[in-house]
């Protein structure tokens, strides 16, 4: 069987297991022929179908995420290592990346970023691929992150000052030694304990970066407390929300003294908020 008959009968297979079964199959054969999607589609489709490839189709056919499959996925342009522990970056998360691009446009770049919960790193670089001359700290309790963040960081801000700080901010002291910052970037845990989740997710993505308690509030309510801590005068903390939370936390952050404004994403869904001291 050649690639392009080999991605066809894969796609037949995936469409019960994905709204996107035929990307799905074009990226696995891509990664199990150690080639870019676009050269694939250009000059392979009549290769053979390279061997271990029904084995990547069989994961996914089990609800494993393509890029747990790959070690790879994309966000806001750029190409990022991810691995099982690691939350997957979405696109939607992009939109708090176009928030601060308006935040700061007209009055400079904000010289020191912080991305709380990092994970792939995807917020913080996403930023300073924005923000040029930015520094930047990642804040992340799990020690799975450090070697693929750092992995991140030296492909997408090589030479630049960027560094991860393992810490837990459900622990004492966590903000002493972060320094303050100009912009600081959020994505964290707001699925209810008991939502209804496709398998994709709840049975492979780590439930420590979703889940936040009965209504999917805990992590703001320490969070946003610590915001002035950790924010230089003027600065701005842009986090992300689920599209029914924007009134419970807006309500927090404005308690705790911050101007509060929604973001959405392209679909037009509450994705963010961000907050002005």
């Amino acid at each position: 069987m050649n690639v392009a008959d080999a991605i066809r009968a894969a796609t037949a297979r995936l469409a019960e297991t994905s709204d996107t079964a035929r990307l799905d199959a074009e990226l696995l054969m891509a990664h199990a022929l150690g080639a870019g999607r676009s050269e694939m589609l250009l000059r392979a489709m009549r290769d053979n179908e390279p061997p271990g490839f029904a084995r990547l189709v069989d994961r996914r056919a089990a609800h494993e995420p393509v890029a747990y499959i790959t070690g790879q996925t994309e966000f806001y342009g750029l190409e990022l290592a991810v691995a099982p522990g690691i939350l997957i970056p979405r696109g939607d998360s992009e939109a708090l990346i176009e928030a601060a691009r308006g935040e700061f446009e007209g009055r400079g770049s904000p010289g020191t970023i912080l991305d709380l919960g990092t994970g792939s790193g995807a917020l913080l670089l996403a930023a300073m691929s924005v923000f040029a001359s930015a520094s930047g700290v990642a804040v992340d309790r799990s020690e799975t992150v450090r070697a693929v963040f750092q992995a991140n960081a030296h492909a997408h801000a090589s030479g630049r000052d960027v560094r991860f700080v393992l810490a837990d901010w459900h622990a004492q002291g966590w903000t002493e030694k972060l320094g303050k910052f100009d912009l600081v970037l959020c994505n964290p845990p707001y699925v209810e304990s008991d939502a209804a989740l496709e398998p994709d997710v709840r049975e492979f993505e780590p439930a420590g970066a979703l889940f936040a308690g009965k209504e999917g509030l805990d992590d703001y309510r320490v969070l946003i407390p610590k915001l002035r801590k950790l924010l230089n005068p003027g600065g701005i903390a842009i986090f992300e929300i689920g599209h029914t939370q924007a009134d419970a936390v807006s309500e927090m952050a404005e308690k705790a003294g911050f101007s509060v404004n929604l973001v959405r994403d392209l679909a037009n869904r509450s994705r963010g908020l961000t907050f002005h001291t």
